[in-house]
């Protein structure tokens, strides 16, 4: 495994971060943990989850999961960076009570407490803030945070889903309140989906913010699908089956497939690397359901994709370039 830092950090992260976000709704509690092990047995030591995860009635049994194994021992809590989320309700379905979602002080400090209890640990190395949260001034949660960082609850913040202008408005608030300011940024961003690179990633830049992408596979459909559907039989289903059903993505893909299959090399792994090779890229979020999926995202980190084939990507998927010139002149 490769390390790189987060950001402007000190702080040693992996190249792949494991996601967890299948672990409860798709993978039990068993076979999660098996992949756990075998991530931080090939040096994957950044595990991401949300306190939303587990969805419906069940929110919050991801972070029950990962409790559950960090309780085994054997070193794997202090090995382990710990990144979680904060904003999402944590009542049942159409029981959203006031004041237990988004980013007031009050929610921060009742959902940090929370998740420390389904995480049996007593710090999260990275707290994270879900979305943006248009009703909650940016003093107030950086009083939050830095207070939590005072107790020893958390030691580093992050975002998700954040536009430019807010990483913007966050960290130069974090200036002037004397606090350390966001560290990462969690995004949308694969081949298939650039447009972070208009102006996310440049602010993460500027900032110092580690960009870690989310989705990188764009829901399956840079897994190889339209070959899996033609080998297998294996139809493409959610986001994939919806993307597959625009004629121009669907050569797209083909497109990309087959510039791959030219090369001999697999599509999954083929995106991971790629975002491996963009400027700010921490590493992406892989989320995988069996071992084997696993075992693919950790040989993308070795993957060396030729210039050939990095500008064929780049044909095939265009990036909209920087802002202000992706828009204007």
């Amino acid at each position: 495994m490769k390390y790189t830092q987060l950001g402007r950090t000190g702080l040693k992260v992996s190249r792949l971060v494991l996601g967890t976000m299948n672990f409860g709704p798709l993978t039990n509690e068993a076979d999660s943990h098996t992949i756990m092990d075998a991530a931080l047995d090939a040096g994957i030591n950044f595990f991401d989850t949300a306190n939303v995860y587990g969805w419906g009635e069940n929110k919050g049994r991801t972070e029950e999961i990962l409790g559950t194994w960090f309780a085994k021992g054997g070193d794997r809590r202090d090995k382990v960076v710990l990144a979680t989320k904060v904003y999402g309700n944590m009542g049942g379905d159409g029981d959203a009570w006031p004041n237990h979602d988004k980013l007031s002080a009050l929610n921060i400090r009742r959902a940090v407490d929370a998740s420390l209890k389904r995480l049996q640990t007593d710090h999260i190395d990275l707290y994270q803030f879900h979305h943006i949260d248009r009703d909650t001034p940016v003093d107030e949660i950086w009083q939050a945070i830095d207070t939590l960082i005072q107790q020893g609850k958390i030691i580093y913040a992050g975002s998700s889903n954040f536009p430019g202008w807010k990483i913007a408005q966050t960290n130069e608030t974090a200036h002037r309140l004397g606090s350390y300011g966001l560290v990462s940024e969690q995004c949308l961003y694969n081949l298939a989906e650039r447009r972070a690179e208009m102006e996310v990633i440049p602010a993460a830049r500027e900032y110092g913010l580690g960009v870690i992408p989310w989705s990188p596979l764009s829901g399956g459909l840079l897994g190889g699908v339209i070959k899996k559907e033609v080998q297998g039989g294996r139809r493409a289903s959610g986001r994939a089956a919806e993307a597959l059903a625009s004629t121009s993505t669907r050569a797209q893909v083909q497109s990309y497939e087959d510039l791959l299959d030219k090369h001999g090399i697999e599509p999954g792994e083929a995106a991971l690397a790629w975002l491996l090779t963009r400027p700010g890229v921490t590493g992406p979020i892989v989320g995988p359901r069996t071992l084997e999926q696993l075992e693919s995202a950790v040989r993308a980190v070795e993957l060396e994709l030729s210039e050939e084939v990095l500008s064929s990507l780049d044909e095939i998927f265009p990036g909209p370039g920087p802002a202000p010139e992706a828009f204007a002149w």
